[in-house]
């Protein structure tokens, strides 16, 4: 039963798409596991750009099973307008596409909820992307959340939503002051939600059977993780986090396997790192450096296109990803986008306070207040190109990365220099031993 999971080590954006979308060449089975349509993974194909939301990074791969799981939360508007995007671009679903009966819907009042909460933030605001996923998670930890199944019976859809919007209508109008001709009415909803119902339900079933029944055959199963590690809800910056367990753990709970079932973790890091929305960054760069990394790297989000913020690798935080994550070995990427560096730095502690902190704090207090120790490398001169391995690669950007991987004390088991498939090396067998 050969499985794998993939999961960021960072704040989210580094890659998972790309590292996905090759390993699934070697896989059957393909599950996403929790977050919804906030999450944006790009794939690039020849000349052609894919970025995705809900639909796993299996979909580009014919033949090749993906499951939207039990853990994640579907907005049915953003995924059949995903789907007839993708199908349009000549990708097929049928016979190999899966949405858990398990998995909670987004409905229109969530959007609402989230929108209104933001702007009392004010300064305190979590940035989110405004497309109702923490409100959906909320409720279905509430017990009040409707689930995707729920579609496929009209009269138990219908009876829970009239309860859900009568209750909704009443908190926005108390809590948030919204006007009477902006709360929701239910049959509006209801009969948009029947329309997905005709659409989605081909794929509706219970994914845990299918992905428990691949695993019992002896398929290969990939775990696709969304976000990352820092933006988990229990072990990230909270509050500043998503509202979903991102880490690897999330695989097994977000699908329906068991922990025994999993064979091995992957974690995706960038070579620098980067951050959207709020919270905290130790290592942010708030200047012209900060600036250069942004535009060589392209760092711009592929869900909302909000600028990422900016920084040096973050050795403390990945190695705590490492840990909650039991990561195995790492994913390198956009090692290229350092080209032209004269210096690199590294943060491999932390100063608060007159104390020396080398384990990642919980703290948002002492997060915000943190100074970063650094060790400098020299960078390099001249661009990484295309190689054909590790061993091709300028001495200093080896060097580089040989340090950052003594530093996680796990395994380099890909490194990633560009957006193409083939500007990749992988070094290890995903069902084997790493190798380096």
């Amino acid at each position: 039963m050969p499985s794998l999971v993939v999961v960021g080590a960072q704040w989210g954006d580094e890659g998972k798409g790309k590292i996905v979308d090759l390993l699934t060449g070697q896989m059957e089975l393909v599950a996403r596991y929790q977050g919804g349509h906030n999450a944006g993974h790009t794939v690039v194909i020849g000349e052609e750009e894919f970025v995705l939301h809900l639909v796993p990074s299996g979909i580009l791969r014919p033949g090749v099973t993906c499951v939207i799981g039990n853990g994640v939360v579907v907005d049915p508007a953003a995924l059949v307008e995903e789907m007839d995007g993708l199908a349009a671009r000549g990708v097929t679903f049928d016979g190999t596409f899966h949405i858990s009966d398990r998995a909670h819907l987004i409905l229109p009042y969530h959007r609402a909820v989230e929108r209104e909460a933001e702007k009392l933030k004010g300064t305190r605001k979590i940035g989110t992307t405004g497309r109702g996923i923490g409100p959906a998670y909320a409720d279905k930890v509430a017990r009040v959340g409707i689930r995707v199944g729920t579609l496929l019976d009209a009269d138990l859809f219908r009876r829970v939503l009239t309860t859900n919007v009568e209750s909704m209508n009443y908190f926005l109008q108390q809590l948030y002051g919204v006007a009477e001709d902006e709360l929701f009415d239910v049959d509006e909803i209801y009969d948009e939600y029947m329309g997905y119902a005709q659409r989605l339900s081909p794929y509706i079933r219970d994914t845990s059977v299918v992905v428990n029944d691949a695993l019992d055959r002896g398929e290969r199963v990939l775990f696709e993780g969304a976000q990352g590690t820092h933006l988990d809800v229990d072990h990230g910056t909270y509050p500043f986090v998503t509202s979903s367990s991102a880490t690897s753990g999330g695989a097994c709970v977000g699908t329906g396997v068991g922990p025994s079932r999993i064979n091995r973790v992957l974690g995706i890091v960038k070579a620098y790192t980067t951050r959207v929305g709020s919270g905290p960054f130790p290592t942010e760069l708030e200047d012209e450096v900060g600036e250069r990394l942004r535009r060589q790297g392209g760092e711009f989000g592929a869900t909302t296109g909000r600028p990422r913020r900016c920084g040096w690798f973050d050795a403390v935080a990945v190695r705590h990803a490492v840990r909650v994550n039991a990561i195995d070995g790492v994913a390198m990427t956009k090692l290229d986008v350092l080209d032209g560096f004269e210096t690199l730095r590294i943060c491999t502690a932390y100063e608060w306070n007159g104390q020396r902190i080398t384990e990642f704090p919980s703290n948002p207090r002492v997060l915000e207040e943190l100074v970063p120790v650094y060790e400098d490398m020299p960078g390099w001169t001249g661009k990484l190109g295309d190689i054909g391995s590790v061993d091709d690669l300028l001495p200093e950007a080896r060097a580089y990365v040989d340090r950052l991987i003594e530093l996680l004390g796990v395994s380099l088991d890909v490194l990633s220099f560009g957006v193409r498939r083939d500007q990749t090396c992988l070094l290890f067998d995903p069902f084997g031993d790493a190798g380096s």
